[in-house]
């Protein structure tokens, strides 16, 4: 039995509103020095132009682009290690399917997306931790 559309729960309920950015010029050392100083997981990699996508690099885009190639972080740029484009969820998405799209797509956390506009993102642990499903 489906529930009704009251009772769903959509990304933009238990999204976490705050972004942070950075220049895809910055070095891996100075985006993980904005990730400590703001205390967070993730930092979206603004557009260089209109027309161009969203970028993100997480914890693991350090180790895969940094860490085990043994490579300066002040030497690698934002740009090499980050992915791009990015897989963003609407707003209005149930969240079992932000759930779905997260898992089956392999990655933890996408930014989510409303009439074009960037206005928060949501994590895996977001789903579980930050709301009272269980």
């Amino acid at each position: 039995m489906e529930p009704d559309s009251a009772s769903i729960i959509r990304a933009r309920d238990i999204m976490h509103k705050r972004i942070v950015s950075i220049d895809g010029m910055a070095t891996a050392r100075e985006a993980a020095a904005k990730m400590r100083s703001e205390n967070v997981p993730s930092l979206l990699v603004k557009k260089r132009h209109i027309d161009d996508a969203w970028g993100i690099v997480v914890v693991q885009d350090f180790i895969k682009g940094v860490i085990i190639p043994g490579r300066s972080p002040s030497a690698v740029s934002v740009y090499e290690i980050m992915t791009k484009p990015i897989i963003t969820v609407q707003a209005d998405m149930d969240i079992r399917y932000v759930a779905r799209l997260l898992y089956r797509s392999g990655i933890r956390r996408a930014p989510v997306e409303d009439g074009g506009e960037l206005i928060g993102m949501i994590s895996l642990s977001s789903l579980i931790l930050d709301n009272e499903l269980f």
